[in-house]
C-alpha cells in the first residue's frame, strides 16, 4: 500500500507527501529527518491520509493536492473521506 498525506506543522502550515510506511515517515518528520520543509517546523501532526494500491497513484494524488489552495485543502481535510480522522478513532 502507498499513502498520500497532509501534515500540519507547528507554524500552522501544511505539508503534503507520499510514502509506503506512514508511521515510519511521520516519525522521520518529527525527528527532523523528514522533508527539508518540515525540519524546524515540528512537531508535525498527521491531519489527512489517503490509501492507494500503487506508488504511482499516491504520487499523482500528491501532485494534485499540492495544486489546491489552502481553502481547498481544508475542505479536503474536513471531508468525510479523510482516513487520518478515521485512524485516530
Amino acid at each position: 500500500m502507498s499513502y498520500t498525506y497532509i501534515l500540519e506543522c507547528s507554524d500552522g502550515t501544511y505539508y503534503c507527501g507520499y510514502t509506503n510506511d506512514i508511521d515510519r515517515r511521520l516519525a522521520a518528520h518529527n525527528s527532523g529527518r523528514g522533508a527539508k520543509y518540515t525540519r524546524g517546523r515540528g512537531p508535525v501532526t498527521l491531519i489527512y491520509l489517503e490509501i492507494f494500491e500503487t506508488k504511482e497513484e499516491a504520487m499523482s494524488r500528491e501532485f494534485h493536492i499540492k495544486q489546491l489552495t489552502r481553502a481547498q485543502k481544508e475542505e479536503l481535510i474536513n471531508g468525510p473521506e479523510n482516513m487520518a480522522a478515521k485512524r485516530k478513532r
